[in-house]
């Protein structure tokens, strides 16, 4: 997979946990897209808040499970599960944080990751819609400079075709109209080699 195919593949990932997130109720769910300094690190952070550890708890299994089921993707490592004040699921090209309201605001990843752009969950699939729009219209103008460059090639031969069909029209109209003309030759010949027999 290349690496523009991978960067697709975690924009869909992330677009598929923040849904997760707005459907499991957590609150001011965003997306940090990393600057590529600290790409090293992860691609993304997806962070968002839940209102009690269950509901942290509830958050980080149905983005497994989903991950998991839509992707095929499993977390490399899990961490705070227990305590559910903050769950850590890192899926190496993007890192999901799964807050209590008291300790996002304590740790506050938005501010130590200052040079990240972020981004809601709806202007991250706006984006992935923009991008996936322009993709689209790149291939298929690509198919169009295809089917122009053949286009000529293709009128060609249709006039290769058109003057075979010409000439061809031409000589069946000829060949109906000599037909009169050499029966009598070939009767002469017949008779011909009769009469030399």
């Amino acid at each position: 997979m290349s690496t523009e195919q991978s960067l697709q593949q975690t924009r869909l990932m992330v677009q598929a946990a923040s849904a997760v997130c707005e459907d499991k109720k957590g609150q001011d769910t965003r997306i940090l897209e990393l600057d590529p300094i600290d790409a090293g690190l992860a691609d993304f952070f997806l962070v968002t808040s839940a209102s009690n550890d269950r509901q942290a708890v509830a958050i980080a299994d149905e983005i497994e499970f989903r991950l998991k089921r839509d992707f095929g993707a499993f977390a490399n490592s899990v961490e705070g599960r227990r305590k559910g004040d903050w769950i850590l699921l890192d899926y190496v090209d993007f890192v999901v944080h799964v807050f209590l309201a008291e300790r996002r605001a304590f740790y506050d990843i938005e501010r130590l990751r200052k040079s990240a752009r972020p981004l809601t969950p709806s202007e991250f699939d706006a984006e992935l819609k923009a991008e996936l729009a322009r993709k689209t219209r790149a291939v298929r103008e690509g198919t169009t400079a295809k089917a122009d460059a053949k286009k000529p090639a293709a009128a060609a031969s249709v006039k290769k075709a058109a003057k075979k069909g010409a000439s061809a029209g031409k000589k069946i109209a000829a060949a109906k109209a000599k037909p009169a003309v050499r029966k009598p030759a070939a009767q002469k010949s017949s008779a011909g080699k009769r009469g030399a027999s």
